[in-house]
């Protein structure tokens, strides 16, 4: 009896042990890699055709490159079935608002902001030439000095009809102090184009890793006996997510070409 009943116990533990490693390798899979962060902090499904004010705020226009062409108005952020769309289209009206085109994004800035973690961003991008979307991350407050010593972190920039996106940091190390390989700043890695994709980033007090579908694609390091300035994210960072348009790096916009926009599933961020 006492032997049945240790035999019993030691294919119960078995069977618990093989079913724990099949599920350790399920997430495994299903990450890419293992990780620390698991806890979901904050997360926007976008199931509600409406956005939550709690959570963003519209993107105004600006004088950057990114941003000449950036509209609060209700044409360039729409819904379709539990998905934000975030627009590029040619102005409707230039009668009072002269700029040809009006591009729609939206920010956490004042509204939420986080210091390391693992985010992930589920969503579509169309295409056009002159289409610049972008997902991306700025320091919420001076801590370092304005920007560039602040850090910007490019989780996401795809360019016109390229089959591969940008996964790129800037710093006033790499943008001023020019040391953009030591280490490599920027990285680039193939989507799934006219597909929803998950693009990722885990953020670490030692390295920042990229990720797309799940899977690394670029590492930025924190190094030792360099410039203090390499590593501005130290600190909490906000989350923007903008559909821009034109630019030197993009170059011009045909104007056929549009609407172009951003499908938006998902927005979760874990810590």
């Amino acid at each position: 009896m006492h032997t049945n009943a240790s035999f019993l116990l030691i294919a119960l533990s078995t069977l618990l042990l093989t079913a724990c490693s099949s599920c350790r390798s399920h997430i495994v899979a299903s990450t890419g890699q293992e990780t620390a962060y698991q806890k979901l902090i904050w997360s926007d499904e976008f199931n509600q055709p409406l956005l939550d004010t709690t959570k963003w705020v519209r993107i105004n226009a600006n004088q950057a490159d990114w941003g000449r062409h950036m509209s609060t108005a209700d044409q360039v952020v729409g819904w379709d079935k539990g998905v934000l769309v975030l627009k590029g289209i040619n102005n409707p009206d230039t009668s009072t608002d002269k700029r040809p085109y009006l591009t729609g994004g939206i920010y956490t800035k004042d509204k939420f902001s986080w210091t390391y973690g693992r985010i992930e961003i589920r969503a579509k991008l169309e295409e056009a030439q002159g289409a610049w979307p972008a997902f991306w991350m700025l320091g919420a407050n001076t801590v370092h000095g304005s920007y560039p010593r602040n850090g910007e972190i490019d989780i996401m920039e795809h360019l016109n009809f390229e089959d591969s996106i940008y996964q790129t940091v800037h710093s006033y190390y790499t943008l001023e102090l020019k040391e953009k390989k030591n280490p490599p700043h920027y990285g680039k890695a193939a989507i799934k184009r006219g597909e929803f994709n998950v693009f990722g980033l885990e953020w670490t007090p030692d390295y920042l890793a990229f990720r797309l579908n799940g899977k690394e694609t670029f590492r930025y390091p924190r190094l030792k006996g360099v410039d203090a300035s390499q590593w501005p994210f130290d600190q909490p960072f906000y989350l923007l997510l903008d559909q821009q348009l034109g630019g030197s790096w993009v170059g011009k916009v045909k104007a056929s070409d549009l609407p172009v926009h951003i499908y938006l599933d998902w927005v979760r961020i874990y810590q």
